[in-house]
């Protein structure tokens, strides 16, 4: 039976990254996939038109979380039964329920690719990207109640805290599931990403991993990003820093399709935190996701960060 095998992950910790792997990995050409065509390997189930094709009329006012619900459950229906065989797809939903329905549609999930990263840096790339203190995304990550979504391009996505999305889907009772840290992906690419090639089954031959390694690395999607924009950044108007509300420092931009949109490839590195956080905030995270940070590998025996 056809279903959906989900890239699952909190914001901001590398599951663009993998898409682009799996671009280059299936497409397996002689230049890098263009980072615009990611959608047409792999989708995400936030996108609103998926909903409008739903309805079969625009979607004008921002859905309430218990419509939006509604339609992911037949969203997710579809995704799972448009081909033949396994549908891969973004999320980054936690496994939940509200108002009685699931976030993620068990009947029509297949398995799930977790990617998971140190919410040192997740608070601080969140930040950026949506256009906060960094002392609002360690309270966003720490925040049961954590959701995204409700704009013109995106529906309510159900996300929870750091460590509460983490545990949603590596422990889901019945679930297969493979976890990929983004550290290990940085650190040890070629086993990082090839066990992934064997999680999902896909054709082995010599080369062929390393060449879409090295296709979607950091700096050939911040490159191609540089030089044409991304369909999935946010457009400035969006963001607080240009709509009057002082941030520290304006991020940059870059043009898609003759629109500034903020640059979605910021920097892509390990520890970028232990320049920005002060002890305080360090302390308030490790605090808040002590548990799973050290069931993960994200603390040392004395409790100290390790990345």
């Amino acid at each position: 039976m056809p279903g959906v095998l989900w890239l699952a992950s909190y914001p901001k910790s590398g599951n663009t990254w993998v898409r682009a792997f799996l671009a280059n990995y299936l497409a397996n050409g002689r230049s890098p996939v263009p980072i615009n065509d990611l959608p047409e390997f792999v989708r995400g189930d936030g996108p609103k038109h998926y909903y409008e094709e739903v309805l079969g009329f625009p979607i004008t006012e921002p859905l309430s979380p218990k419509e939006t619900q509604e339609l992911r459950l037949v969203v997710h229906e579809r995704f799972a039964h448009e081909s033949q065989g396994t549908t891969i797809v973004k999320t980054h939903n936690a496994i939940a329920y509200l108002d009685d329905l699931p976030t993620i549609n068990p009947e029509a999930t297949e398995g799930a690719v977790y990617i998971m990263r140190n919410p040192l840096d997740v608070a601080l790339s969140y930040a950026h990207h949506y256009g906060m203190t960094c002392d609002e995304a360690i309270e966003r990550l720490g925040s049961e109640q954590n959701a995204l979504g409700g704009t013109e391009r995106q529906v309510f996505q159900f996300l929870g805290s750091w460590s509460e999305h983490v545990r949603s889907w590596v422990e889901a009772p019945g679930l297969k599931v493979h976890v990929m840290r983004y550290e290990d992906m940085l650190l040890e690419p070629v086993d990082s990403f090839s066990r992934l090639v064997g999680f999902l089954e896909l054709p082995e031959e010599p080369g062929r991993c390393e060449k879409a390694i090295e296709f979607s690395s950091f700096d050939a999607l911040a490159s191609q990003e540089r030089s044409q924009g991304f369909v999935e950044a946010i457009p400035a108007r969006e963001h607080p820093s240009f709509r009057g509300k002082g941030l520290e420092t304006a991020p940059e931009t870059a043009e898609f399709r003759g629109e500034s949109r903020i640059r979605f490839f910021r920097s892509g590195k390990l520890g970028t935190w232990r320049d920005h956080l002060t002890e305080e905030q360090v302390s308030r995270v490790v605090g808040d996701h002590r548990e799973v940070m050290e069931a993960h590998g994200y603390l040392d025996e004395g409790g100290a960060p390790v990345f």
